[in-house]
């Protein structure tokens, strides 16, 4: 596996816009990759796309954080995989159920208490 590129992270924000067609928000920490995004997209000119830096150290106001909470203590809690296959496919699919429901994504930004208006 290997890491998402800030290129790959430019291309997801356009392919949303365009299926959109929506100004959109995004909150990103200060990882290099979401930088040099939010920078190439910058130098692009997009008016679509406001982008809101969480802290550099603030793991509480980051919703993916209460994500991989909710995979590691509700979904995966007291799980033994058989190996690290099972494993990674079971992480996969625990985000990839909680991305299906609006509801609880939503939830785990309103627990952020950010001021995204």
């Amino acid at each position: 596996m290997e890491n998402i590129k800030a290129e790959q992270v430019v291309g997801y924000l356009k392919a949303i816009h365009q299926e959109t067609q929506r100004k959109m928000v995004v909150i990103m920490d200060r990882w290099n990759g979401h930088r040099k995004a939010a920078r190439l997209l910058s130098e692009e000119g997009v008016d679509w796309l406001r982008v809101e830096w969480l802290p550099a150290y603030a793991p509480e106001l980051n919703p993916v954080e209460l994500l991989w909470g909710h995979t590691k203590y509700a979904d995966l809690a007291n799980y033994i995989p058989e190996d690290i296959l099972a494993m990674r496919q079971s992480v996969i699919n625990s985000i990839r159920t909680a991305g299906q429901k609006a509801d609880l994504l939503l939830a785990f930004v309103r627990h952020t208490q950010l001021n995204l208006e």
